[in-house]
């Protein structure tokens, strides 16, 4: 009788605590069951970065990728976006510590396996990773004012700079 009655205890706890775990996005999960990306911040990142554009989770693209991104600066997309040698380092340091490939969570694993080895993309909506996510919106979406791009994650994505894409919280601009 003492047996069964600790069985179904345990049973009620755990029910309990799975229930609780998965209401709260346990285990590091978002609200869209993928992962969140942590937390990271560099004041020469935020300040460099995002004097012209959001600054992009460095947990989006591989260590390689970034090491590209900052090897081109002289022609950034485009522009000149050099920088001294220190803080080009620390930023290169920076993105290289806190790359989908150095990274422990789902979200950062799903996009460092959607990109073969042999491969250094410097977009993030060219991965496969993107791509696969955003499959149901139209280019056309992109191409709208008030979006003005794939790159331009904020306009969808209200918490972007704080690598937050659930898919709860996406809100597409006319």
């Amino acid at each position: 009788m003492m047996k069964k009655w600790m069985q179904i205890l345990v049973l009620i706890t755990s029910i309990t605590s799975a229930s609780t775990l998965l209401a709260s996005g346990g285990f590091g999960e978002g609200g869209d069951g993928v992962s969140t990306m942590p937390a990271v911040t560099n004041a020469k990142w935020k300040t460099e970065c995002g004097s012209c554009h959001m600054v992009y989770h460095p947990s989006l693209l591989p260590e390689r990728s970034w090491k590209k991104v900052m090897t081109g600066l002289d022609k950034h997309f485009g522009e000149n976006a050099s920088l001294d040698a220190a803080t080009h380092d620390e930023i290169t340091q920076f993105l290289a510590a806190n790359s989908a490939d150095k990274q422990n969570n789902r979200r950062s694993s799903r996009i460092n396996q959607s990109i073969p080895a042999n491969e250094t993309p410097i977009r993030i909506s060219e991965t496969r990773y993107f791509t696969s996510k955003h499959d149901e919106v139209s280019p056309n979406t992109f191409k709208r004012k008030s979006v003005g791009s794939a790159s331009n994650c904020v306009a969808c994505h209200k918490g972007a700079e704080k690598a937050d894409f659930s898919e709860s919280q996406v809100k597409i601009p006319r």
